[in-house]
């Protein structure tokens, strides 16, 4: 069987560094997308010759092109796609610029849209693909001062169904991880300094704990396979119950 091949944007630290890992476990060719070329060149030195890193800002739209040239030329085929890079922002919504809110709809929805589009061109002629974005809870009820972020994680899943309806009948399907509360740098910044909404968190999650990485890696894992060959359209939580939590 040929390998399979991945990209998975913000790939080197928290959620999109444990899907790498476990693509490359799983034998995936994967290329991580993100920022910070020394960062993403350490991760692929630990991931190993599966891994393959690709500096570049997915909010520079106009780049985004020939990123995903630079992919298929080298590999010939693009069989997944990981939209999890995203910037957060927390503020009450009184304060939250215009400039602020837009930066996180272009980096969390646009570029999600615009790479997605490159991706799926190629996706199309194979005749088969695999999409996966990453949403969040805030998609699913309100949270405070997160206006910005709620919105563009909103958008994700509105926009996972339109491209599942439009992708799937070429054998491209899309998908949508909602993860609760993981432990990553952002959850830590956005929990540690702020206890009685972390006591919360916990407290509405019937696992009564964080996820970690590799919970939402394994999901994504799942979703590529042939096992999910019937699911498309999916906003699938992995949150330990605290989408229905009381």
């Amino acid at each position: 069987m040929k390998q399979k091949v991945a990209i998975i944007t913000g790939g080197s630290s928290g959620l999109g560094l444990a899907t790498a890992r476990k693509f490359t476990q799983q034998n995936i060719r994967t290329y991580i997308i993100g920022r910070n070329k020394e960062k993403l060149q350490d991760v692929a030195a630990l991931l190993g010759s599966n891994c393959t890193a690709l500096a570049g800002d997915v909010s520079l739209l106009s780049t985004l092109p020939d990123l995903v040239d630079q992919v298929h030329h080298e590999q010939g085929q693009i069989d997944i796609l990981v939209n999890n890079a995203g910037i957060n922002l927390k503020k009450p919504l009184t304060e939250v610029t215009d400039e602020e809110f837009q930066r996180i709809i272009l980096t969390n929805l646009t570029s999600v849209f615009s790479l997605t589009r490159e991706v799926a061109k190629r996706m199309i002629v194979q005749g088969a693909g695999s999409i996966i974005n990453i949403s969040s809870m805030t998609a699913h009820y309100g949270i405070p001062k997160v206006i910005a972020y709620s919105a563009s994680k909103a958008g994700i899943e509105g926009m996972t169904r339109a491209m599942a309806v439009d992708l799937s009948p070429s054998g491209i399907r899309v998908n949508c991880i909602a993860p609760g509360f993981i432990a990553t740098p952002m959850s830590s910044a956005a929990l540690d300094n702020d206890p009685e909404r972390k006591q919360k968190v916990l407290s509405r999650t019937p696992m009564g704990k964080l996820g970690k990485p590799e919970d939402v890696a394994n999901a994504a894992y799942f979703l590529t396979t042939e096992e999910a060959a019937f699911m498309t359209g999916v906003i699938l939580p992995v949150d330990g119950g605290n989408s229905i939590g009381f």
